[in-house]
């Protein structure tokens, strides 16, 4: 079985290690976990790895943020994987810092994001997980916020919380969402 894992993010030096790139960090984090590496590919850097018998496709789209639905329209195409087998990893604003959250379908939750991941497939039944990055910004500060750096108090929650989402999407691929989302959801 295969499984397309996207992770979200915005390509570019000056926004490496930024809140809106989690979805990259969480990426780089699995493809260590497996010893693979990451190449540059058609929209996206790939990384292809296994685990317990289930081949991961990770992808880091190169379309920025806004257009990551071109990527991930391509890859499911490309490797003939069906949505039940797909998976977005992307930041959250609406759940607190280090919180992550399995879900199996849903809305865009105003992430330009999902946005256009949703328009290009025409869906929205497709499964994410949540990474929570907090809202600790002044009104009208929202894109400075998501797009600045981690600050070192914010590393060292967000560290662990990196190796339990590998662990999160190791167990969607292996035990199923239902059963992971009871393993890993509100802890």
């Amino acid at each position: 079985m295969k499984y397309l894992i996207a992770g979200l993010g915005n390509i570019g030096d000056e926004y490496a290690n930024t809140r809106h790139n989690i979805g990259f960090i969480v990426l780089d984090a699995f493809a260590q976990s497996c010893k693979s590496m990451f190449s540059i590919s058609r929209y996206a850097s790939v990384s292809k790895c296994k685990f317990k018998g289930r081949g991961f496709i990770l992808i880091k789209p190169s379309t920025y943020m806004n257009l990551s639905g071109k990527a991930i329209k391509y890859w499911l195409e490309k490797e003939k994987i069906p949505l039940e087998n797909f998976l977005v990893v992307v930041d959250d604003i609406a759940l607190p810092l280090g919180t992550l959250r399995m879900k199996m379908k849903g809305g865009d939750g105003s992430h330009n994001g999902l946005i256009n991941i949703i328009e290009v497939l025409n869906t929205s039944n497709f499964q994410r997980l949540r990474i929570g990055i907090g809202n600790d910004f002044p009104q009208g500060y929202q894109s400075e916020y998501v797009l600045g750096k981690w600050t070192s108090s914010e590393e060292k929650i967000m560290i662990p919380r990196v190796k339990i989402a590998v662990d999160i999407i190791k167990s969607f691929a292996t035990i199923g969402i239902e059963r992971t989302m009871t393993l890993y959801n509100n802890k």
